[in-house]
């Protein structure tokens, strides 16, 4: 086998089949195959697509470049991934309420993407919290608490975690088959029976189309049941932050409120619905609508929050963080309010535009290299169709320093369009698809 054979098939566009794509994934592995022949066959892959067979062979090739790990038969092993959005922390809910109801979670997650925060990077803001652990450590946390929300290791899908940072420097991230098979390599490598997708659109999305998607939607769906991991997804909604806070801190914040039963919005609502598509199809409900029921309960019952506990203090955070949560989360030293120049009511916001101020608070990285502030970014976002009064409070900037509250002030004024007419909010979900 030979990499400019399968470059030279991928560029004319032919099929290239299991052989071919399993060499492809090794080689990136292991450095058999170049940087140049790697951009290239990115390219070839952008430009002409795969087709649904090599896209699942591709994802099968990746998962298995690296681990790819087995767990006992006595539970369902189920996780759900999003595509990236403004204040979704849903995964910090979820996790614990799908092992109360009785799952599996061993929940591979990202730091921060773009405008889009990190699910790794908002845990870490509690005092103590290590998202980075050994396979030994993590059959621990399960054991212990049924989830486990960590980072990937060095041996999960090497080819993939190559072949990313090679996209991201060749303009070749946007291929829909390269996309499905990178999310998908890690999430089937961490050993799934099933999953669940949340795949955002709007203004916050990187899918800001329905046609675009539901594109990327069927992709994923079709691919990952074709790899033996049973997958349905939901479209949803980001013309808003689906919590009403953007930063770390602020957002375990908010996913502790709806834990601990004192909102609901949103968030709960989001949750229930992905959890009751997640446990339906592990057999662990008889419908969604049950398994929505069934997360509900546990978030009611506390008994979700007992799980995230249990998770967070197995991880290295405070033994007492449900009891107290409020008194261990940072605080930013400059609280400002950002407030409407005129009535009316909140039409639009430009998520994309939110997500960058909160970055430059410091909520996100800029570059790779650069720190999170736990502490800083975005809280108390008034949702969109809400009417205001001129002077109401917009949303809450938390900063480290004055002049980064002024910059994003700034930012976020742009950001939020104010009508005479309140307009029609889009659906929380829009579509589901398997």
């Amino acid at each position: 086998m030979d990499a400019r054979q399968i470059i030279a098939k991928a560029r004319d566009g032919r099929a290239l089949g299991p052989e071919a794509l399993n060499w492809m994934a090794q080689g990136l592995a292991d450095h058999g195959v170049s940087d140049a022949q790697a951009a290239a066959f990115a390219m070839a892959v952008l430009l002409n697509g795969l087709g649904s067979e090599d896209r699942t062979a591709l994802t099968l090739a990746m998962r298995d470049s690296g681990q790819v790990l087995s767990w006992p038969k006595t539970r369902p092993v189920i996780d759900k991934h999003s595509t990236g959005g403004l204040g979704d922390c849903v995964s910090l809910v979820l996790a614990p309420a799908l092992a109360a109801c009785g799952a599996l979670v061993p929940m591979v997650s990202g730091r921060g993407l773009g405008h889009t925060g990190g699910t790794l990077d908002k845990l870490e803001s509690i005092p103590g919290l290590g998202t980075t652990v050994s396979e030994g450590q993590l059959r621990r946390v399960l054991d212990h608490a049924g989830c486990a929300i960590v980072s990937a290791s060095a041996d999960i899908a090497p080819a993939d975690r190559r072949l990313y940072a090679i996209r991201d420097v060749t303009a070749t991230v946007e291929s829909l088959d390269l996309i499905t098979a990178s999310i998908l390599s890690k999430k089937l490598a961490a050993g799934l029976e099933g999953l669940v997708l949340d795949v955002k659109l709007g203004s916050g999305a990187f899918m800001k189309t329905p046609e675009a998607a539901h594109a990327l939607a069927t992709a994923l769906v079709e691919t990952a049941n074709a790899a033996g991991c049973k997958t349905s997804a939901l479209i949803t909604d980001m013309n808003q932050p689906l919590a009403p806070a953007l930063g770390n801190a602020l957002e375990v914040a908010e996913a502790m409120r709806v834990l601990t039963g004192q909102v609901q919005g949103r968030l709960h609502d989001l949750t229930c619905a992905l959890g009751g598509v997640a446990l339906s199809n592990a057999d662990l409900a008889t419908d969604p609508t049950a398994g929505a029921a069934q997360i509900a309960d546990a978030i009611e019952t506390g008994r979700a929050a007992e799980h995230f506990g249990r998770m967070t203090a197995a991880m290295g955070g405070p033994v007492h963080f449900i009891d107290q949560w409020q008194r261990f989360l940072p605080e930013a030293t400059v609280i400002m309010e950002v407030q409407a120049p005129r009535a009316g009511y909140i039409a639009s916001m430009q998520g994309e535009a939110m997500g960058l101020a909160a970055i430059a608070l410091g909520a996100g990285r800029q570059v790779e290299s650069d720190a999170v502030d736990p502490a800083v970014g975005i809280d108390k976002v008034v949702p969109l169709g809400t009417k205001v009064t001129k002077g109401q409070p917009l949303l809450r900037l938390h900063a480290a320093r004055m002049d980064q509250a002024d910059r994003a002030a700034e930012m976020l004024s742009q950001a939020i369009a104010i009508s005479d007419s309140a307009p029609e909010v889009p659906p929380l979900i829009h579509d589901r698809l398997g």
